[in-house]
Formats: C-alpha cells, structure tokens, sequence
C-alpha cells in the first residue's frame, strides 16, 4: 500500500452522559477542529466498498487482523470536496491514503467503469482501480454520522465523538442532500474515537479515563451492512 503513516485507533462505545462528562473534561485541554461550524460539529457520509465475496464485511466479523476498506466520503453535504480513502488495520494501528476526486471521477467508480478511473494519474485511483477490475467492487452502503472533533498537536492526536451513526442502503443515493437513513445503535449511544501517532500524552491519557469506558472493537461499516442487507446476518 501507500506511504501513509500508521497511527494507533482506540474506540470506545460511550452512553449520552458520558459523552457530556469527556467533552467537558477534554475542552479544558485540547482544541475544536478548525472545521467545526457554529453547530459544533460536522456532518460525514462515506460510500463503502466491497468485493463480490463481501471480503471486508467478513474478515471484520472473523476477526481477520490485517484487513483494507475502501470507501468515497465528503462533509457537510459538499460534493464539491469528494475524496477518495483507503484504509489499511493491522491490530488496533490504522493507515489512511487519500486523495480528492471529482465528482464526475466518483460516479465512474460507483457505476463500475473501471477502464476509464486507470487513467488517473492518482496512485489511490489507480489502487481501487485494480482493486475495482480484479474483485468485482461494488458501492455496498452509505453510512452517515455527527462529528464532534478535538485535537492536540503533541502527539498529533485527534478524539472524536461520532454521534447519530445511520446507514442507508440506497447508494445510488449518495449525491442526494436528504435521505431516509436507519440508526445503527440504541438511542443515547455514541461512538468514542481517539487517534496518536507514537504517543499519548500523559494529560490526554488521564482526562480519558472514566469508570465502565472500555475499548471496543467497532466497525461502522459492520453494523451498517449487517442492519442494511437482508442476505447477512442480522439484516
């Protein structure tokens, strides 16, 4: 894969009231994202991938340790800012290649017209384009989210709160500004995402420890396809 670097991924499942107590605890030492609107947050949809076998989805349910997601993504409705993002896990580290695409350059990639993405001079492209022409890919779901971003330069680490995950099945829908979506967790339930390269620092450390958080192995892409799809489990 690409020369992106490998950053460690921890993901905790947190209740509303917990979600308040670390946000609280975390402004008093890290930063907003300097993206963050005067809402506090911003809104993700991301397309996913998948080959005919539904690799991704299967080797995330078999505990698979080394696995990739390919997925097309853009904030706050913007389909004018399209990227492109391949995400590498080994174990609880992650690596992420990215690289904007043009709408026009997404909808190829969505209907499968593979020989005409070869021609990107874009490496990532050109990665899903074998990818794409070798396994069959295909858009599998759309999964949509609230982020509540902080970050702090030692470390360079980043803690979200991914608040409302849903998931829609049409995505063909993908351009659409409103859609009927389906949430993937019990009311009140939110998604704890806390992302460092080598280090933790101490301070960031100790504001995040609070009783009954605990890491979680958590797949947005999983849930979404398992609640969306009638042919896998639970779905």
């Amino acid at each position: 894969m690409g020369g992106g670097k490998f950053r460690y991924e921890l993901k905790y499942v947190c209740s509303d009231l917990q979600l308040i107590q670390m946000e609280e605890r975390l402004k008093r030492i890290l930063k907003p994202d300097i993206h963050v609107g005067s809402e506090g947050f911003y809104t993700i949809r991301s397309l996913y991938f998948d080959d005919y076998y539904d690799t991704a989805f299967w080797e995330k349910e078999d505990g698979v340790d080394i696995r990739e997601k390919y997925r097309l993504r853009y904030y706050n409705r913007d389909v004018d800012m399209v990227r492109l993002e391949i995400k590498r896990k080994i174990g609880n580290k992650i690596q992420k290649d990215s690289c904007h695409v043009t709408k026009e350059e997404a909808d190829e990639m969505i209907t499968g017209n593979w020989y005409q993405a070869a021609h990107s001079g874009n490496r990532v492209v050109q990665r899903l384009f074998f990818k794409g022409a070798l396994n069959l890919m295909q858009p599998k779901v759309i999964v949509e989210y609230d982020r509540i971003p902080y970050v702090c330069g030692e470390g360079n680490v980043r803690i979200t709160f991914d608040k409302n995950i849903r998931s829609i099945s049409s995505v063909e829908d993908f351009w659409r500004s409103q859609l009927p979506a389906r949430p993937i967790m019990p009311a009140g339930w939110h998604l704890l995402e806390v992302k460092f390269d080598e280090f933790l620092p101490d301070h960031v450390y100790r504001t995040l420890q609070m009783e009954h958080l605990t890491q979680t192995a958590f797949s947005k892409y999983g849930l979404c396809r398992r609640y969306t799809t009638k042919d896998l489990p639970g779905g």
